[in-house]
């Protein structure tokens, strides 16, 4: 899946209002975070990570490493905190502007 600059635009817009609802802390990613997680986003579709690491190469992996666990979207990383999303495929909460090409 891959979202167009729009479909990130109009999810910032989304998650903006948005608090963490997961928190990767000092114990890493545990089964029990990534089964949270899977659940989570596919209750919500678009949630805030945040993630607590000592340098920014570190912060990456983990957000990477959840992005590949879940499926799901980076849509925007600041700082500690990621904005990922995933549409649930059997009850989408979240309908995505469609990008219209102008020729």
């Amino acid at each position: 899946m891959s979202l167009s600059d729009t479909q990130k635009k109009y999810l910032r817009g989304l998650g903006h209002k948005l608090k963490p609802v997961i928190r990767v802390g000092n114990a890493g990613m545990t089964e029990a975070l990534l089964a949270e997680f899977s659940s989570t986003l596919l209750h919500h579709e678009l949630i805030k990570v945040g993630v607590r690491a000592h340098d920014r190469q570190a912060r990456a992996a983990i957000i990477d490493k959840l992005c590949a666990h879940g499926p799901a979207e980076l849509v925007q990383r600041v700082g500690n905190t990621a904005l990922l999303y995933r549409p649930n495929p059997e009850k989408p909460r979240i309908v995505l502007p469609v990008d219209v090409k102008y020729t």
